[in-house]
């Protein structure tokens, strides 16, 4: 398996391509968005085991999605709750829940490797603390939150590709992880740009939220406003997936890549 090595603007293309798949079936893709966002919504009522099933859950997701952005290409009608039939094939299931227990122990471990060492700095920290001056414990946690994002690019890297590596060409865990860290590698300057792309799209909406709440709507109000502009652009992020694979590895022509259409 080979994958492409794309210039820093694929960024962006990836982006407009996911809109341009999303203006095709728009009210079927908003939907998905929302049935994403109930998914966490549910999972932050159960805590902390919601938010750790949710999590696990996550390769699932990703696959549906981008079956999704496959039907609206072969021009066939995207039906959200249809998506979890994927679940059937054999294996497959068991195969994208042990990547998300797997991904959930690698990210609980980087986390552990990152702040553990820096306990006893961090603990002496918020002794010094007070209600006027947080700056102690802000410093304290600078190192071990630089090292954990470090950590977690890297994890994410080998995850990004990998839940749709393992259900369209059927490779194992380990090659899966390998070659989606190999194709975020060569991309990484396409990642960057796709990540600015996204960072300046999230601001934005919370720029406009602050806005809505300068001229005088209430805070309650101005959030149901917002509310369906962050689905949107949930729904435009999803739809970016499947060009950020299909660019990358190639139009999927596996028997198994066709069987979830």
């Amino acid at each position: 398996m080979q994958a492409a090595s794309l210039p820093m603007s694929a960024g962006w293309h990836w982006v407009r391509d996911g809109f341009g798949l999303f203006k095709r079936q728009p009210i079927a893709m908003f939907t998905w968005a929302l049935t994403i966002g109930f998914l966490v919504l549910v999972a932050t009522m159960i805590p902390p085991i919601g938010p750790l099933l949710f999590v696990t859950l996550m390769p699932v997701v990703t696959v549906m999605t981008l079956v999704a952005c496959r039907q609206i290409l072969a021009g066939k009608a995207v039906m959200p709750l249809r998506l979890f039939l994927i679940l059937k094939t054999p294996g497959l299931a068991k195969r994208l829940f042990g990547m998300g227990a797997v991904y959930v122990v690698i990210v609980m471990l980087a986390g552990m490797v990152a702040f553990l060492p820096f306990m006893d700095t961090l603990r002496d920290a918020l002794q010094g603390v007070t209600d006027d001056d947080l700056s102690p414990v802000l410093v304290a946690m600078r190192t071990p939150i630089i090292l954990f994002a470090i950590f977690y690019v890297s994890v994410a890297a080998m995850f990004w590709h990998a839940p749709v590596l393992v259900a369209w060409h059927n490779l194992s865990l380990r090659k899966a992880l390998f070659f989606s860290a190999v194709a975020c590698w060569r991309n990484k300057g396409a990642f960057i740009v796709y990540g600015l792309v996204w960072f300046g799209a999230v601001a934005g909406l919370e720029l406009l939220g602050s806005l809505l709440e300068g001229i005088g709507l209430p805070e309650g109000v101005a959030g149901l406003v917002q509310m369906p502009l962050n689905f949107f652009a949930a729904a435009v992020l999803y739809c970016s997936f499947y060009p950020a694979y299909e660019s990358v590895f190639g139009e999927p022509d596996t028997p198994e890549a066709q069987q979830m259409i």
